[in-house]
């Protein structure tokens, strides 16, 4: 299938896109009674703000990029995994180069432009878990996952590796936007709504 990629994407400085996606179809020798598919998709985009110094403000770029980069990544993840009603759980990242401030990271990541349109798209409500850093091409970011609209569901809790071997350069920002259709293999340790109230007062003994 050719990838299709209009002017916006263009215009935000967009060099590659990523797609990563697995199914676990075992674990511990048994199959899942809900096996999941989980996906990330990762946008390599030129860094704006490279060289502009701490004290720049980031809003104008933030508002013309980031709202581009929650659809191209949104788009590719419903269609890797079925369809937005497949979707359960969400998460997001960003992995600034060298040359940049992990604040550029932030930029992208953590604000309504990119957050709110991405839980919209996504059909969500929960505030989405996210992971940020800086980093040289092809470091691996652990991007955790969780129900995207019962944020307590602890069987949604789980993580996906995001890399992209050649990126971010020194002058790049690898936006990432990831979500499964499932929760972890066999989930059986309970949920935050339902577990007993436990306290340092309500244990026998507590370690020191």
């Amino acid at each position: 299938m050719q990838e299709r990629i209009d002017h916006s994407a263009e215009s935000i400085g967009l060099r590659k896109l990523v797609l990563y996606r697995d199914v676990v179809l075992t674990e511990a020798g048994e199959a899942p009674a809900r096996p999941a598919r989980r996906a990330s998709v990762a946008a390599v985009i030129r860094n704006p703000w490279v060289g502009s110094g701490p004290s720049a403000d980031l809003a104008l770029e933030q508002g013309r990029i980031a709202p581009v980069l929650a659809k191209l990544l949104t788009d590719r993840l419903i269609a890797s995994l079925g369809g937005v009603e497949e979707i359960e759980s969400f998460g997001k990242a960003a992995i600034v180069g060298a040359a940049g401030e992990i604040e550029h990271a932030g930029a992208l990541i953590h604000t309504p432009y990119f957050g709110n349109l991405v839980r919209e798209f996504l059909q969500g409500e929960s505030i989405i878990c996210f992971a940020d850093t800086r980093a040289e091409a092809g470091e691996t970011l652990v991007v955790p996952l969780w129900h995207k609209t019962r944020a307590s569901t602890r069987s949604h809790y789980q993580t996906i590796s995001a890399r992209v071997s050649d990126a971010p350069r020194a002058d790049e920002i690898v936006v990432i936007a990831a979500a499964s259709t499932g929760p972890r293999p066999h989930p059986r340790i309970g949920d935050r709504m339902t577990d007993p109230v436990v306290t340092t007062q309500s244990l026998e003994a507590v370690p020191s």
